[in-house]
């Protein structure tokens, strides 16, 4: 990993293959990095994606994140929502707030799973008490308007509030943030 660090894949990428070709989790993962980014390899989704699936397989949360990001995004595969809720889901479940909040927002907008305030909500809460910015102006939007849960102006200001001190300055999430609260 250190070689990794500071910028020696080529050194970083043959110890990472050693160590994947015997089924280190952590390894594959760092594979599927180097793949989707081109750090010391032409880019290639599909092979991120086959490092990462080695991963995801193993409980890698981040690869699970990401091949939900992949399919989302139709990224290296074809573009699948299904599969996105999915991989999203099984790194929501190992705590990942940013998989939380897309299985959030998948269940929010319908996309891949039948549309579900509640369930949205859920997911939006679990990113949103770690500090998830997007997550944190959602479900604020949703106790607003009494999307899911009872209409509550306070918690509604509450998360609306966080999101802004959490996003990143002049991000839109701020922006939109201080659109709600002004």
């Amino acid at each position: 990993m250190a070689a990794y660090r500071s910028g020696k894949y080529a050194t970083a990428l043959a110890d990472f293959r050693a160590a994947a070709g015997k089924g280190n989790a952590d390894a594959q993962f760092n594979l599927g990095v180097m793949c989707h980014n081109g750090q010391g390899v032409p880019q290639d989704y599909a092979k991120a994606r086959k490092w990462w699936r080695l991963a995801a397989q193993q409980g890698v949360a981040d690869a699970q994140y990401n091949l939900g990001l992949m399919y989302a995004k139709g990224q290296g595969v074809t573009q699948d929502d299904a599969e996105a809720v999915k991989w999203y889901r099984r790194a929501a479940q190992q705590g990942v707030a940013e998989a939380q909040f897309y299985l959030g927002n998948m269940y929010d907008t319908g996309q891949g799973v039948t549309q579900d305030d509640a369930k949205a909500v859920k997911w939006y809460r679990r990113a949103a008490q770690q500090g998830d910015a997007k997550a944190q102006l959602n479900l604020g939007s949703m106790y607003g308007s009494g999307q899911g849960v009872p209409q509550d102006f306070v918690k509604a200001y509450k998360w609306i509030a966080l999101s802004e001190i959490d996003a990143e300055p002049g991000s839109s999430v701020a922006k939109n943030a201080e659109a709600a609260i002004s």
